[in-house]
């Protein structure tokens, strides 16, 4: 993990992510296909920033700065930004076009160590980002993870693939229901924000963005031990057009558990289908285990 202050290693070239404008280019680059990159547009940055409503007094990490199209505007308007950038060229590059209140950390977010990132910074800190489809769930866990029921983090921004968005978002009976909005669920409330159409960025994806925010918190239900319930809920999904009776038998068995038994000690009906369950219904289910 490197750290870059603003304003520092002048001269220095740069490509990839989080552009403005420029046909999706800035300093002779493009953007990199390996890290998913497309740019947002100035038009669509300004209603992001209305959304986000940053105040003087708070502390904001950014997940993939890229070119600096929403931390050079948000910079001003805040105490502090920390921003995350794992293309080595545009953390190279984007200190020379910052204020000094930004940080810039070259590195994974994934494998970040946070606690060195906000040691010296006060809690709570808002989180913003653009996050690349093939990495926004294992971004999303560890935010939900790494939040301490809003301790750390307060709220998280973000601008995920609309389909994601809408898995994220998704309530039971619902087609998009499934272990990521359950998962998010336990943590977190979450409310839309905007939606995207592919021109709003450079070069414009072949999809629809959306974004959200995740606004932390306690758990909404006592699901007894987190592992176990994550590992459920992932189990039951896996095999969503089955009863539940048959979509648990296996993870019951590998907790070496009895389906019908946790059914039962749970009150809950082996006829539905997974995505009949609520949030309630899976905690029990869960606490059965133990």
């Amino acid at each position: 993990m490197t750290k870059i202050r603003g304003r520092q290693e002048k001269g220095r070239g740069g490509r990839g992510r989080g552009g403005e404008g420029e046909g999706g280019q800035a300093a002779g680059g493009r953007a990199k296909k390996r890290f998913g990159q497309h740019f947002l547009e100035p038009a669509w940055v300004t209603k992001l920033l209305d959304a986000i409503a940053p105040r003087p007094d708070e502390t904001f990490l950014e997940i993939g700065p890229g070119r600096g199209a929403l931390t050079r505007p948000l910079a001003p308007r805040v105490a502090r930004l920390l921003a995350v950038e794992i293309d080595r060229d545009l953390a190279a590059t984007l200190p020379t076009r910052v204020p000094e209140n930004v940080t810039v950390v070259q590195g994974d977010f994934l494998h970040v160590d946070l606690a060195a990132l906000l040691a010296n910074v006060p809690p709570p800190v808002r989180v913003i980002g653009n996050l690349p489809y093939n990495v926004a769930s294992p971004i999303l866990f560890r935010l939900l993870h790494g939040a301490a029921h809003g301790a750390l983090f307060s709220d998280a921004t973000l601008m995920l693939q609309k389909e994601v968005a809408d898995r994220v978002a998704a309530g039971p009976g619902s087609d998009d229901y499934g272990a990521l909005g359950i998962q998010v669920a336990l943590l977190a409330d979450v409310e839309r924000v905007l939606t995207l159409p592919p021109g709003a960025f450079r070069p414009p994806p072949k999809v629809t963005s959306a974004v959200v925010r995740l606004r932390f918190r306690s758990p909404a239900a006592d699901v007894g031990d987190l592992a176990t319930f994550e590992r459920i809920v992932r189990g039951v999904f896996q095999q969503r057009r089955k009863t539940l009776a048959n979509a648990l038998k296996p993870v019951a068995d590998a907790l070496g558990r009895s389906a019908p038994r946790l059914l039962a000690d749970a009150a809950i009906d082996g006829g539905k289908r997974p995505e009949q369950l609520t949030l309630v219904e899976l905690a029990r289910l869960s606490r059965a285990v133990l």
